[in-house]
């Protein structure tokens, strides 16, 4: 499966030339206009940061070979008193499973990790203030134990949000040999590799 990071929280999952485009963002503060073309896309709350389908061009119906899962979380501490539901989507490819977070907000229940399941990767925000913080997402991670660790929704580079933090704090709860900075924004999983994978940003 492949994963390519259009920023903020948007990734676009391909297999066997299948595309899905998940949380694209109609608008992001500090990020260009995205553009991106799938045959489907998911979201999973209607933030604008989130929910950006009109950004997505559609590409031709076929069938896919993607099965997807939900499992409603919450976008707070409160039980989505202050920002609503959140929800998280898990795609299952070629004999992987990918969870896309979203904006969770909180740690999981034993009954939402259990219904999660098993992952080969985790799509996880850690810039805290909307989401789970740095400590909340590792602690995330610990619980679920995905061999691969991709974060989101952090500021970068002069891109996103400026009230969020950066990547850094997360990175500082793993080794340094269990980090991998990729050239490009795009990942290519392998059932060998594990760790925290880092994309790098490419604007349009």
């Amino acid at each position: 499966m492949k994963l390519t990071w259009l920023g903020h929280a948007c990734f676009v999952l391909e297999h066997d030339g299948y595309r899905i485009a998940a949380d694209p963002y109609l608008r992001v503060e500090d990020y260009p206009h995205m553009h991106t073309q799938a045959h489907a896309y998911t979201c999973s709350h209607q933030h604008l940061d989130h929910n950006g389908p009109e950004r997505v061009e559609l590409l031709p119906g076929r069938e896919s070979p993607f099965a997807i899962r939900t499992v409603k979380v919450f976008h707070d501490e409160a039980g989505g008193a202050l920002r609503g539901e959140n929800t998280v989507h898990i795609y299952t490819a070629g004999g992987f499973s990918v969870a896309h977070m979203g904006d969770l907000g909180h740690q999981l229940t034993k009954e939402q990790a259990e219904a999660i399941g098993p992952l080969d990767a985790i799509l996880i925000p850690v810039g805290g203030y909307y989401t789970v913080d740095a400590k909340g997402a590792k602690a995330v991670c610990d619980a679920l134990k995905p061999r691969v660790v991709i974060p989101m929704h952090y500021r970068h580079d002069g891109h996103g949000l400026a009230v969020v933090d950066g990547v850094e704090p997360f990175l500082a709860l793993w080794d340094e040999g269990e980090i991998h900075r990729v050239e490009g924004n795009t990942i290519r999983l392998t059932k060998e590799m594990e760790g925290v994978w880092l994309p790098t940003y490419q604007a349009p």
